[in-house]
């Protein structure tokens, strides 16, 4: 068993010694993890209780056609559906896990509220890890060709997939708990956990790692989760960083229990971890865009409003409409 890290960057946490890479794949925790085909074959074979609720619900994400955020001078951020945001702070434009068409086998719910080939001038493209609903090729393409300058910021072992789509591209990768070298002033970015897996092909199994982002500089803090199941490191990730103005956090595909708790979280749980990090705003992510499980699409922002609404979330809640612009305050 490996601790793997990239020995250029600074690690903030004094208590980790790196990434398990065990046998050639990361894993969450120092015992191998396990690829879970019976339970997908479980999945795939039990009727879903809620499929006819799926199949007569009217839902669908409001989406406000305007690329003028791509120009405008204020800090805000836009969410591009699913997991895609577009983020001005400091001058500096970020882009998370860009994902604009259809993937294999399942349609895209929510229009894309620009041209992808209006996206330009960015400065940073986060990627939080290889599966394809956050990985897209076609859409990287495009972002790569139109942001010849950009940096990509990504986990260990990702740069041979973005070599791929474009050779020329300039790759940072970092393991857990690392800040990555910008050169940009006044602005810092640190990988840091998340419990989840890779996947994109039959024999790469955990071969890339995963995680998440936290965006800061000294008007406010912004985290990015990518996916993640619940997980302890949450608190420890409190202790180092201390709170955060704005979390965007994942709400949807949980359900069922029994396959998707491993890596994904519910509302509720979304919600807890977000006190757990002493958020001030909680904005919803990872829900609506895409159809990846058996809740009903609808589902997770009714479960989130009401976690709001009950007190189960202490914090502010911003549910974006898709192209809507969140000035950062």
């Amino acid at each position: 068993m490996k601790r793997l890290f990239n020995p250029d960057l600074e690690v903030i946490n004094k208590n980790f010694s790196g990434n398990f890479f065990i046998n050639g794949q990361f894993s969450n925790s120092n015992t191998p993890e396990k690829q879970s085909l019976g339970k997908v074959l479980k999945w795939r074979f039990t009727p879903n209780p809620q499929k006819e609720e799926k199949q007569n619900e009217q839902y669908q994400l409001r989406v406000i056609k305007d690329n003028s955020f791509i120009t405008d001078k204020e800090d805000l951020l836009v969410w591009l559906g699913h997991s895609s945001f577009f983020i001005r702070t400091n001058g500096v434009t970020i882009l998370t896990d860009p994902v604009f068409f259809d993937l294999p086998f399942i349609k895209r719910k929510a229009e894309l509220p620009v041209n992808p080939e209006d996206l330009k001038g960015i400065d940073y493209l986060l990627l939080s890890h290889g599966h394809r609903d956050h990985f897209d090729h076609n859409s990287l393409k495009i972002v790569l060709k139109n942001n010849p300058d950009i940096v990509c910021l990504t986990p260990l072992k990702m740069t041979p997939l973005l070599k791929k789509i474009n050779p020329h591209c300039n790759v940072q990768e970092a393991g857990w708990y690392q800040k990555y070298k910008l050169n940009t002033s006044g602005l810092s970015i640190y990988f840091l956990p998340a419990l989840h897996w890779h996947r994109r092909g039959l024999t790469d199994f955990n071969k890339v790692l995963w995680g998440s982002f936290w965006i800061r500089n000294a008007k406010t803090d912004i985290y990015f989760a990518g996916d993640s199941s619940h997980a302890d490191f949450y608190k420890e990730i409190y202790q180092i960083m201390g709170s955060c103005e704005y979390c965007l956090m994942p709400i949807g595909a949980y359900k069922p229990d029994f396959l998707m708790n491993q890596y994904h979280m519910s509302p509720e749980e979304a919600a807890a971890l977000f006190n757990e990090l002493h958020g001030k705003k909680f904005i919803p992510m990872h829900y609506g865009t895409y159809d990846l499980a058996d809740e009903p699409l609808g589902e997770p922002e009714e479960k989130i409003r009401s976690c709001y609404k009950n007190g189960q979330l202490r914090g502010e809640l911003i549910v974006p409409a898709v192209g809507e612009k969140v000035f950062l305050t």
